[in-house]
Formats: structure tokens, sequence, C-alpha cells
């Protein structure tokens, strides 16, 4: 069934607004402005744009009931779910996501955007395990199976970095870190995922209105940190900024107004979030999940494409043979593409699996799919409304 232009217009809001968003974090990290001491140093300010980024969500709430208004105006019938939850559900996974996505833009500015991409992966191995401990979730044999190919992949982008990455020695550490900093975010990020299943799934919460819950809950709390954040003495590698403090508000500011680059980095990490989520959400509801996937993928290849591109890093092959690893673990631990087509042709002799209920896409760049929930007897299509931040993080 071809695209309707509407559909396509969708597919390239996504792709393109998911690429800005990872993007444009690193591209201001690399930028130098004039900081509060008078000196030029690089923009090193990770929950300064972790606020940034919860502000995006945030304006998703917004969107939601413009939505809703224009649609009351105009007499139309609107899908509004279940309205009658207490926001407060929402806290929960709201930490977790900003937990994660605080670490994770440390571990960005310390790496390369193309690795922060790809390591976001981990995230399908920490959430099956969780799943299982916590969810009583049967992990089959050809999930074990995709996990195993991401680890394959994670292990060989990781080794690209630090082996064959384009740095000088006294940059290995940080990369090493950065590295670290990522992989360890991805089991806050499962742990969101599994808290949500359990706790929130069953509210029935439309998605524009659940991931605008968080973003006001991260925005709020995380916004509040940076008071005290600003006393603590970290140093380097984890801060650049002048008295090496955990994070200064005041001088990321001022970093800002000395600087269009970083100005418009920053104002273009808020905003293609929010267009990300929206057009995530929209996506998978007028298309399918299984597109979402392949839409997130290309994401993560035309960043690295993007990256190579502009110089902030040369072209490792072992990176490639990574990617590669992590879309096949992708695809393998979520049922989609590969094996429906083996099952089609049957190939190995595999026939169409009974179904399995409440089963998450995740991807390889560590987003949940945000239909969030489905059941697999149809390979793929979703079934459920509710949905929360991509990044990174979609994070980032």
């Amino acid at each position: 069934m071809a695209w309707t232009c509407y559909q396509i217009c969708l597919a390239v809001l996504m792709f393109v607004s998911g690429t800005i968003n990872t993007l444009s974090t690193k591209w201001a990290d690399k930028t130098s402005s004039l900081d509060s001491t008078g000196h030029m140093r690089p923009f090193d300010h990770p929950f300064l744009q972790a606020v940034g980024m919860f502000l995006g969500e945030l304006s998703c709430l917004f969107v939601f009931h413009i939505i809703r208004l224009v649609n009351k105006v105009r007499n139309k019938p609107m899908e509004l779910g279940n309205q009658n939850f207490n926001p407060l559900i929402f806290l929960p996974p709201a930490l977790c996501d900003m937990c994660g996505t605080s670490i994770m833009y440390l571990g960005l500015n310390l790496t390369y955007a193309s690795s922060f991409q790809m390591l976001r992966g981990a995230v399908i191995v920490f959430t099956a395990l969780l799943s299982v401990a916590f969810l009583g979730r049967i992990i089959k044999t050809y999930m074990w199976v995709g996990i195993f190919w991401v680890i394959a992949g994670l292990a060989l982008v990781g080794v690209a970095d630090v082996v064959f990455g384009d740095h000088d020695k006294s940059d290995t550490n940080g990369i090493i870190a950065g590295d670290l900093l990522i992989i360890m975010a991805q089991i806050i990020v499962a742990v969101q995922m599994v808290v949500e299943e359990k706790f929130v799934m069953k509210h029935n919460v439309p998605p524009l209105q659940a991931v605008g819950w968080e973003g006001f809950f991260g925005f709020t709390i995380l916004g509040i940190l940076l008071v005290p954040m600003y006393y603590i003495d970290v140093g380097h590698p984890f801060s650049d900024n002048p008295e090496g403090r955990l994070e200064d508000a005041i001088d990321g500011f001022i970093q800002i107004s000395n600087s269009w680059i970083v100005a418009l980095a920053t104002f273009g990490n808020i905003v293609s979030i929010a267009f990300f989520n929206f057009s995530g959400i929209s996506v998978t509801k007028e298309m399918s999940a299984t597109t979402r996937m392949v839409l997130d993928s290309l994401r993560t290849a035309s960043i690295w494409v993007v990256t190579l591109a502009v110089g902030w890093q040369t072209f490792q092959y072992l990176q490639l043979i990574g990617f590669f690893l992590l879309f096949v673990g992708m695809c393998l631990y979520n049922d989609i593409i590969i094996l429906p087509l083996m099952r089609k042709y049957g190939v190995c002799g595999l026939h169409p699996p009974e179904g399995e209920e409440g089963k998450r896409l995740v991807t390889t760049s560590g987003d949940e799919d945000v239909s969030s929930y489905k059941t697999i007897g149809d390979y793929g299509e979703p079934n459920g409304l509710f949905a929360t931040h991509q990044e990174a993080q979609v994070i980032n």
C-alpha cells in the first residue's frame, strides 16, 4: 500500500527531527563561546541541555491541549483515552528519564555522536533481563539470539572508539568514560520502561499527554536541582566549566548569549525533541511500529554519516559492522523484518508464532516504540495508545 503525502511528511519529519536532536546537542558541545570569566571555552553543560530536552517534551502537553481545543471548536471527535488519572503516576518514570538523559548527555559530551546513538542499543539487553525479573516475561530463543547480536555490536562500537578512534591519548579515558556512562544510563532507561509497563500502561493515557507530563516533572525537578549542582565540584573530565562545578547554569546561559551557534543548537535541541515525539507517535499510529523501527535505524545511520562529513570523527569499518549487528539484533529481538520474511518464505521451516502479549518494541538507539505495547500476532502492528519519551531518547 502506497504512502499518502501526509504519511511521507510524517516519516520525513521524524527522520529529520530525530537526526537534528542528537547532532544539535553535539554541535553545542563542540562549539566554544565566551564564558563567565571572559575566556573561550567549549559549551559543557549536559544538565542544562537535559532541562532543555524536558522543555521540548513539556511542549507536547501544550500541543495536546491545543489540538483538543481545536477539535472541540470544530465539533470534531477526538480519542482522549482515560482522563481520570493522577498525573503523579508519571513522576517515577520521569525521575528515571531525568537521571538516564542527564547521564547520557554527560556521556555524549565525552564521546562521538554516532557512538552515543549506537550504544543506546544496550537498553534491549537490560530491558529483557528486567522484564524477566519484574514482569514475569519469558524471553524466547530468537530474542536471546537478538540480544547476543546486540552485545556483539556494542562491543565492536566500543572497540572502534577506544582503539581506532581519531583522538589523542589524553582523550582516551574520556571516551571510555563517555561510552560507559551511555551504557550505564540504559539500565535506568530499562527501569523506566518496566515501571511504565507495570504501573502506567493500564491508565491508557494519550501519547502526547503522557510525554508532556513526563516532560513537566523532568523540567521542574531537574531545573530545581541545577541550584545544588552549582555548589558541587567534580572537575575534569566530568566538567569543563570555569570552576569545575557539576553544573554551572549561569555560565551556560552566558555562553548561550555570547554565541549564536550555541543558542541555535540549544534551540534546535528543544524544538527537535518536541517534533520527534509528535512525529514518532504519528508514524506508529498512521503506519506501523515496524516503519518506525526502520526510520529510527536510518536516523542512527544518518547521524554517523553527518559526523563523518563534518569531520567530527573519521571512518572506522568496525563501527559499520557494529551498526549492522545492532540492527540485526534489534530486528531479531523485536521479531520484525528478518523473522517475518523467513516465515513468509518458509525458510528453516519457521511458522508464525502464537500470540505473545505485552511485548514492547525497543530500537537500537534505545528508544521504545511510541505505541508502547503490542501483540505480535500480526508481526508488529501496534494496538496500544500509551507512549513515552524517545532520545537521546531519545535522549539524546
